[in-house]
């Protein structure tokens, strides 16, 4: 049971990050954040109520604050800042503000003058990120990817000669098509960890080659169940060509015809236009 009588915090807005899965994953610090503040916004109020009520946490200062409401909660937070209370934000599971609720939300608070304190704790990419094994220096956390297809496809282009290992969030619905997409643009060659229900019972951090990773999937509907963190290693930088030329190639590609963004990648970037063209070429057509 935790304290009944704590600390009174600063009036602040605390972004508090919560479990994932298992309820036990949540610091100290947050503990005390929780039952110290005098209001508690929640993406769910009754998801929210039953992590409280697992750690002796009294439930009855709960308000909704979820992408539906977030504008208009966020000036009613800010007025119970100005009134000098304290204000504890959770989304559903995680760190608030990152792929769910709460940038509006932070954004109003500061831009008001008022002090945003972060409780750091459980993230799904870093825990997959931790545990993949992928060992690029650099990583690029990009979160979900469009619904669609098509949509999804042009922003994976926009990655493909990025070196970093890129990490993406996935529902189960879409695992499916998202890795046969992945496969299609980056190419088969890469690696690629599936990391779902990370801190669940049924957790699974699976890593083949990208070419394989649609099979295993298909193999075992279990296996498509859960909330994932795809993770995918970098590209190889191709020699003579910097990562930022790449990058600017890329970038280009997709707002121009080939032959008129190789002619502006090589007018900004010094590099051979023969050079450049023959990796638009693979950036185009990665097959």
């Amino acid at each position: 049971m935790h304290n009944e009588h704590p600390q009174k915090l600063e009036p602040a807005l605390y972004v508090v990050a919560t479990p994932i899965g298992n309820l036990r994953d949540i610091t100290l610090r947050a503990l005390e954040v929780l039952a110290a503040a005098d209001v508690l916004a929640a993406e769910d109020t009754r998801n929210t109520a039953h992590l409280l009520t697992h750690h002796g946490i009294s439930a009855n200062k709960l308000i909704a604050v979820h992408q539906h409401n977030e504008r208009g909660a966020a000036e009613k937070i800010i007025t119970l800042l100005q009134a000098g209370q304290s204000v504890a934000f959770v989304s559903d599971a995680g760190t608030p503000a990152v792929s769910d609720p709460g940038a509006l939300l932070v954004q109003a608070v500061r831009a008001a003058g008022l002090r945003v304190i972060p409780i750091p704790g459980a993230s799904a990419a870093m825990a997959a990120l931790s545990a993949s094994g992928l060992i690029d220096p650099h990583f690029l956390f990009y979160g979900f990817l469009p619904n669609k297809s098509a949509a999804r496809c042009t922003a994976l282009q926009s990655l493909i000669s990025y070196p970093c290992t890129l990490v993406f969030y996935e529902a189960p619905h879409r695992i499916v098509e998202c890795v046969a997409d992945l496969c299609s643009i980056l190419g088969g060659g890469r690696q690629i960890v599936l990391a779902r229900e990370i801190t669940k019972l049924f957790e699974t951090i699976h890593a083949c080659a990208l070419c394989e990773a649609e099979a295993w999937l298909q193999s075992d509907s279990n296996q498509q169940r859960g909330e994932f963190v795809v993770l995918v290693s970098g590209a190889i930088p191709q020699p003579g060509l910097s990562s930022e030329t790449l990058a600017t190639l890329s970038k280009l590609l997709d707002e121009l015809p080939l032959k008129q963004a190789v002619q502006l990648a090589a007018k900004i970037t010094g590099d051979s236009r023969n050079e450049l063209y023959q990796r638009a070429l693979q950036i185009k057509n990665p097959a």
